[in-house]
């Protein structure tokens, strides 16, 4: 078993740094464009409310790879995100998860479960993007494209996966540094300068989130839950939700929807993990119990719905036994657990048609053409991850919103709420209880092709040619599907042929697979176009078999590749004005 790749995280002088450097000499940051930055409709409010928070879009990262480090929190604030669920906190920090770990080779796969960073730097990194989105707030260049007022936006915590982890020092001392990040941010304050420097004094907010949602995985007991939940409340006064599995479906219907309904029969539903999971009716009263507890607390409850789908890796692609599906086949089994809960639990949900208590959170194939439908059936907010994850990047957030936006306007209204009742009476117009209800009768009916086999069994495309370091086919999917903002693209000098070359920021790099996956020409880009360092023991480490280049102050002083290679790369970068990397 090889050990993870380390993700080193840039300082925030750093990313201020390629920040001040893209938009000055190509009008990005972060290597999105500015044709994908949301910019609120001033006419039509998509907000809603979060346990009580405002958010002024309902859709954001899910926990996961989006979601883990600042650059990547800052990527999904320019698209559109005002919800983000931040990647799961454990006790465990120096996990070994095996690569490739994501597969979104047709409707998605994965393998990696939790935060790859210490506990402490997940901490640093949440807190710098709090200030990162903060300051791009105040920065006046990007008022056109963002608007003068962008609208609130919500962290939520997440963590996992046991009561003796969350209860530890090391977990308690992340929910405490998230609470109140004022150490955090005054020592993080000193590296605002250059072009930020008149925003070094913003009252940053000092509390980075006080919500949770309590990732419970596979095979977490009823009791555990319970323990955990009430610990959230007790000890750190935080609202909270609780991640359900699709596993509460049972096994005959999960298996039945995903294997013959959707045709998916390559997969392989572990009949073992239904047993292990939490089950319906205990599931039911659970909901009640801890909504009342909270209540009597005076704090907030909710769901979400629901985590990936634990099958066997009959693949083989990635190295691991089982795999966690996502993708298409979820959203059917996340929908349909959504009305088989709302008919259990009639008038506790917060859900059109029942009006109820318990806020339903959602992340299970979410995408432009379902985002509507998905919010009409009230939950709040609709997250994503495997779409993000498929050519576009965070690139796919801003038309999702404006899709919606437009959704809303020609339907007659000016906000969500408005336009969700329409849409429940519509609903029951048509016989249904509810506007979720009518959902699920039309993505498991006459609106079932988008999801079944038959359309998500398309491979990427492939050309026939080996991938080189310099030149390709310049489709710019190796910078779009990498979650870690991994890759940049430069362009080419005089005489290189194609017009754009591809670096690499190693130290960004988690080694996935997701950039090889999509990449048309053969090869890994990961691992043939030019590895940057900054970090002179990971060079060595890490481009021992390799080629690398290590860079200080924007020049190589070290390296291992070619005469000609190395030649290229140093004129690459001493054409960029301040270099790629902004400030080293």
């Amino acid at each position: 078993m090889e050990e993870t790749p380390p993700l080193t995280p840039m300082s925030l002088a750093t990313l201020l740094g390629r920040i001040d450097h893209e938009w000055r000499s190509r009008k990005k940051i972060f290597d999105l464009p500015t044709a994908r930055f949301w910019k609120p409709d001033p006419e039509i409010d998509l907000g809603f409310d979060f346990l009580g928070r405002r958010c002024a879009s309902p859709v954001g990262p899910a926990a996961g790879p989006h979601s883990q480090l600042a650059e990547n929190i800052v990527l999904s604030w320019l698209g559109g995100s005002r919800l983000f669920e931040l990647k799961t906190v454990q006790i465990l920090d120096d996990l070994v998860i095996n690569r490739p770990c994501i597969d979104m080779q047709t409707v998605g796969y994965n393998i990696e479960w939790s935060q790859e960073l210490t506990v402490p730097q997940s901490l640093t990194e949440y807190v710098k993007a709090s200030m990162l989105v903060e300051i791009l707030r105040g920065w006046e260049p990007l008022t056109e494209f963002v608007g003068p007022d962008p609208g609130p936006h919500v962290f939520d915590m997440s963590v996992g996966y046991d009561l003796a982890g969350i209860s530890s020092d090391k977990v308690a001392a992340f929910i405490h540094g998230m609470r109140n990040a004022s150490a955090e941010i005054e020592q993080l304050r000193p590296e605002i300068a250059g072009p930020f420097a008149h925003l070094s004094d913003l009252e940053f907010r000092s509390t980075i989130s006080d919500t949770l949602t309590l990732s419970t995985f596979h095979g977490c007991p009823p009791e555990e839950i319970e323990a955990i939940t009430k610990h959230l409340i007790d000890v750190h006064d935080l609202d909270v939700i609780v991640k359900l599995n699709p596993t509460l479906l049972g096994y005959e219907t999960v298996a039945g929807i995903v294997n013959d309904e959707l045709g998916y029969t390559d997969v392989s539903v572990k009949e073992q993990a239904f047993a292990e999971d939490l089950q319906f009716d205990r599931g039911i009263e659970l909901i009640e119990e801890l909504n009342q507890y909270a209540k009597d607390r005076g704090r907030k409850f909710g769901i979400k719905l629901t985590n990936t789908l634990v099958v066997d890796n009959q693949k083989r692609w990635m190295p691991d036994e089982t795999m966690y599906l996502s993708g298409p086949p979820l959203h059917i089994l996340a929908m349909t657990l959504l009305d088989t809960l709302a008919r259990a639990l009639p008038g506790r949900l917060d859900v059109p048609g029942h009006d109820g208590d318990v806020m339903v959170s959602f992340s299970a194939g979410i995408t432009k053409n379902n985002l509507a439908d998905s919010l009409a059936a009230g939950v709040n907010p609709a997250t994503v991850c495997s779409d993000l994850l498929k050519p576009g990047g965070y690139g796919r957030l801003a038309p999702m919103l404006k899709a919606l936006t437009t959704t809303v306007r020609e339907a007659g209204h000016t906000d969500l709420l408005t336009w969700k009742a329409d849409r429940q009476a519509a609903a029951e117009a048509a016989g249904h209880t509810s506007s979720a209800a009518a959902h699920v009768a039309n993505v498991r009916g006459p609106g079932i092709e988008p999801y079944r086999l038959s359309s998500n069994e398309k491979l990427p495309r492939e050309v026939d040619h080996d991938l080189e370091m310099f030149g390709c086919v310049a489709c710019n999917f190796c910078v779009t599907v990498c979650p870690n903002d991994a890759f940049t693209s430069i362009a080419s000098l005089d005489g290189m042929e194609g017009r754009q070359q591809y670096l690499l920021f190693a130290e960004l790099c988690n080694e996935c697979g997701n950039c090889m996956t999509f990449c048309p020409e053969r090869g890994d880009p990961a691992v043939i176009k030019p590895r940057l360092f900054t970090d002179a023991k990971l060079f060595a480490d890490r481009a021992a078999t390799g080629q690398g280049f290590l860079i200080a102050d924007g020049e190589i002083v070290d390296a291992r590749a070619d005469a000609d290679s190395i030649s290229l790369v140093r004129q690459l970068l001493a054409r960029e004005v301040g270099n790629p990397l902004g400030r080293i």
